[in-house]
């Protein structure tokens, strides 16, 4: 009976996986836009001074590690990128930054850089 009870748990989450991944590729964000990572290639150059660099931290205003981007889930940089540009999340750069993005910009974005590892 355990046994049964852990298999279920598993393709329980096992679905809820693959059903977020699915709607996180067709669905960057709740706003129904699908992202194009073809259409991101000429936005990436905002992204690529701090986050294209392995290990690199920003100094202002003081030291902070930058993450990587490449591979992240699609869905999560969509959100990240709207509560930067609504506040929520704070930090200078990356707020000018996603204010100047439109939600196709956002979804472009995340499309490719969950594309790649």
């Amino acid at each position: 009976m355990k046994l049964r009870s852990t298999l279920t748990r598993a393709l329980a989450v096992l679905a809820a996986t693959f059903s977020c991944a699915a709607t996180a590729q067709d669905k960057a964000g709740d706003n129904g836009i699908t992202g194009d990572p073809a259409a991101a290639r000429s936005k990436v150059s905002m992204c690529i001074g701090c986050h294209g660099i392995p290990g690199y931290k920003a100094s202002f205003p003081e030291v902070y590690h930058v993450p990587k981007i490449a591979g992240q889930n699609a869905e999560y940089i969509v959100t990240a990128l709207q509560d930067y540009a609504s506040g929520a999340r704070t930090f200078p750069s990356m707020e000018a930054i996603a204010q100047s993005l439109s939600p196709q910009d956002m979804a472009d974005l995340a499309a490719y850089y969950s594309s790649l590892k």
